[in-house]
């Protein structure tokens, strides 16, 4: 990928972690310390509170804003032209369509839950609609994890390392969550979560330096663990994301392990 003169610095990274926490956990505090008038503004915690849904943006608001800041117009059009990267070897692609919708499957039947999920699924319009839904709500932040951040960290250190610590602040982002009553990680144990978060950031690592650094792949991937058909199988699903990020780390330790050849650009021509 050709660089931009103008390409954000290494540096940067660390006031986007600044801006991502500040713009979401901010807004979480509002709940927090101002439930009544919130709610009678906005109506109760949910998926699709205004508020909620804007502390979901921040890392791509984040990106964006710093991007505009580093590069300009032209820098943000770099920037969005890696969502028309998309060549990546068929086998994860593979992983896309079948072994994430697998993951949640074999989790669900060893937690005991496959048929009481897949009887509780809503009706087709209403399926369609959440999956609609879904593209559009967590997919976005991968604008400032996948997007901004790990290219940056890759400038530093082996993939295998800035994947695990994009994981670790992209798991502990979601940390208010698990405190507010209405959002799907109310009902989960905040550990597991980490873990299996970690691993897939792991797994996205290897297969988004595949793509060359495409944004559009981060987006798909993002969106498929999110795919509101597929059962909620924690905390099973994430103790199996973890074996296959060993699974691939150990299959890609090659690139995984060296800097040489991982996607490191913000922007590009």
């Amino acid at each position: 990928m050709a660089a931009d003169p103008r390409d954000p610095p290494f540096g940067s990274v660390w006031a986007f972690f600044a801006l991502t926490f500040a713009l979401s956990w901010g807004l979480v505090g509002l709940f927090l310390v101002a439930p009544g008038p919130v709610e009678a503004l906005f109506g109760p915690v949910r998926a699709a509170h205004p508020l909620f849904i804007l502390g979901v943006y921040s890392p791509a608001i984040a990106a964006f804003i710093l991007v505009l800041r580093h590069g300009g117009w032209r820098g943000l059009r770099g920037f969005l032209a890696r969502l028309l990267l998309w060549r990546a070897p068929i086998g994860w692609y593979l992983l896309l369509l079948l072994g994430l919708p697998a993951v949640s499957l074999l989790g669900a039947a060893i937690g005991g839950n496959l048929t009481r999920e897949a009887l509780a699924q809503p009706p087709l319009g209403t399926l369609l609609a959440l999956v609609g839904f879904m593209l559009i709500l967590g997919p976005i932040e991968e604008f400032g994890w996948r997007g901004y951040a790990l290219p940056l960290l890759q400038r530093r250190m082996a993939p295998v390392w800035a994947g695990l610590l994009v994981g670790v602040i992209w798991g502990l982002w979601h940390l208010p969550a698990f405190y507010l009553g209405g959002t799907p990680q109310s009902d989960w144990a905040f550990l597991p979560f980490l873990i299996g978060i970690i691993a897939v950031s792991v797994i996205l690592t290897a297969f988004f330096n595949a793509a060359r650094g495409s944004i559009l792949v981060a987006v798909l991937f993002h969106w498929q663990l999110n795919m509101p058909m597929w059962p909620d199988a924690q905390p099973w699903d994430m103790y199996l994301f973890a074996a296959l990020a060993l699974a691939v780390t150990w299959a890609k330790r090659d690139a995984m392990f060296s800097r040489e050849g991982a996607a490191t650009r913000i922007m590009q021509h």
